[in-house]
C-alpha cells in the first residue's frame, strides 16, 4: 500500500519515490501513558477467527500472516505503526507507542496520525528506517502492531533490525495493500475488539453508517457522472522531478471506489510490484482526465505548488478547471477515517464537469 518510506516504498507511497526507486522497487506500495488508561472501552471478550481476550485470561489474535499472537492477559501496552495506531484510536484503543510519520518538523501532527494525540503517546521513530529499539524495549511492550502492503512484511518495522525486535513482544500484521476496505477496516475492528474495544459504541457504529451511507452516495455520484458523459478520475502522487500515476486496481480505497463505479485511470504498466507507473513531467498530460486526485502525505507537491512549479501541470485541463483534490491514499483503515474520504470524493464527483 502507499506509504512514505524511502526504501522498498509502499505501492502507496511515493512519498520518497525518487531515493525509493534508487534504492529498489517497491515492496507492495506524553511518554508512555499508565497501563489503565489505555483502553477507552471494554467489549466481548471474544473476537471472530479463533481470536480471544477474556478479560484476567489468555489472549490470542491469529493475525493475517496467518500467525497467533498469544498473552497470558489482554495486551495493554500497544506499540503500532502510525496508521495502525489511528485505526485503533477510532475503534476505541489508545496505543503507548507509534512509530512512521508522527510529527512534522515544527511538532505538528502528521496528516497519518489522523485522531491520535501526539504529545500523549511516545514516538519511537518518526521517518523510514527509524525505529528505536532502546526505548522500545523501555516502553514496556506487550503486543506490536503494523500494516501490511504484501504479508508477512511489518510496515515500517526495518526489516535489517526486524529480527531483533519482533522477539521482544508479539506482533500481529494486518493486510491493507491489495485486499478489500472493508476487509482490512473489519480486520482492525476485530484486533481492536479483542484488545477490550467495544464494537457497538454509539461512536463506533455511527461511524460505520456514515462510511456505508458515504458509499451508496458515491454509488449514485458516478451513476449520475456517466449519465452526463462520465467523469475519468486520475489518482496520482507528484515529486519534484517525478509524477506517479496510480493504479486503481492496487490501491485498496481506489478499488473500493472503483467497485463503487467511479472510473479510473488506469496506467498502461507500473514499476515491479504493481501501485504506480512513474512519468517524467513532460509526459504529465500522458492520460486524459476530468478530476485528479493528489496524493496528500507529508513530502508530495500539492496542487498550488504544482501550478507555479510545473508547466506541464499547470496545462492539464483538470488543473486549469480546480478539478484537484486530496487524496489521502494511507487514511487510517477505519470507517470513521474513510468515511470523510468517500463523502469529499462524492461532493467532487457530483460538482466536476467534463473537461478532458
Amino acid at each position: 500500500m502507499p506509504r512514505s518510506r524511502p526504501s522498498p516504498r509502499s505501492p502507496f507511497s511515493p512519498l520518497s519515490r525518487t531515493s525509493l526507486l534508487s534504492r529498489r522497487t517497491l515492496l507492495a506500495t506524553g511518554g508512555a501513558l499508565g497501563a489503565g488508561g489505555l483502553l477507552t472501552a471494554c467489549g466481548d471478550d471474544k473476537g471472530d477467527g479463533g481470536n480471544s481476550s477474556k478479560r484476567g485470561g489468555a489472549w490470542a489474535f491469529k493475525d493475517d500472516r496467518g500467525r497467533t499472537a498469544k498473552a497470558d492477559r489482554r495486551p495493554r501496552r500497544v506499540v503500532a505503526y502510525i496508521g495502525a495506531a489511528a485505526a485503533l484510536h477510532d475503534f476505541g484503543i489508545e496505543c503507548t507507542g507509534v512509530f512512521g510519520p508522527t510529527k512534522l518538523k515544527n511538532g505538528d501532527p502528521d496528516v497519518q496520525a489522523a485522531g491520535v494525540d501526539v504529545d500523549k503517546v511516545t514516538v519511537i521513530g518518526n521517518t523510514w528506517g527509524q525505529f528505536n529499539i532502546e526505548k522500545y524495549v523501555g516502553l514496556r511492550p506487550e503486543l506490536l502492531v503494523s500494516t501490511m502492503n504484501v504479508s508477512p512484511t511489518l510496515w515500517y518495522v526495518p526489516e535489517e533490525s526486524a529480527d531483533k525486535i519482533l522477539p521482544i513482544a508479539p506482533s500481529a500484521g494486518i493486510l491493507t495493500g491489495k485486499t478489500t476496505l472493508t476487509k482490512a477496516i473489519g480486520r482492525f475492528a476485530e484486533l481492536a475488539e479483542s484488545l477490550g474495544a467495544d464494537l457497538r459504541a454509539t461512536k463506533v457504529t455511527a461511524a460505520k453508517k456514515r462510511f456505508e451511507d458515504a458509499s451508496e452516495r458515491l454509488r449514485k455520484a458516478a451513476r449520475a457522472a456517466k449519465s452526463r458523459g462520465g467523469i475519468r478520475v486520475l489518482a496520482m502522487a507528484a515529486q519534484a522531478d517525478r509524477m506517479y500515476v496510480g493504479d486503481p486496481h492496487d490501491f485498496t480505497d481506489l478499488r473500493h471506489y472503483s467497485d463503487l463505479g467511479v472510473e479510473f485511470v488506469t496506467p498502461t504498466s507500473t514499476a515491479k510490484g504493481g501501485f504506480f507507473q512513474d512519468l517524467g513531467w513532460e509526459n504529465a498530460n500522458r492520460y486524459e482526465a476530468d478530476l485528479i486526485l493528489v496524493d496528500k502525505r507529508t513530502g508530495n507537491l500539492q496542487p498550488a505548488e504544482l501550478k507555479k512549479t510545473k508547466p506541464t501541470w499547470a496545462r492539464l485541463p483538470a488543473a486549469r478547471s480546480d478539478q484537484a483534490i486530496p487524496w489521502f491514499n494511507e487514511a487510517q483503515f477505519s470507517h470513521a477515517g474513510y468515511a470523510p474520504l468517500i463523502e469529499r470524493l462524492a461532493t467532487a464527483i457530483e460538482d466536476s464537469k467534463k473537461v478532458a
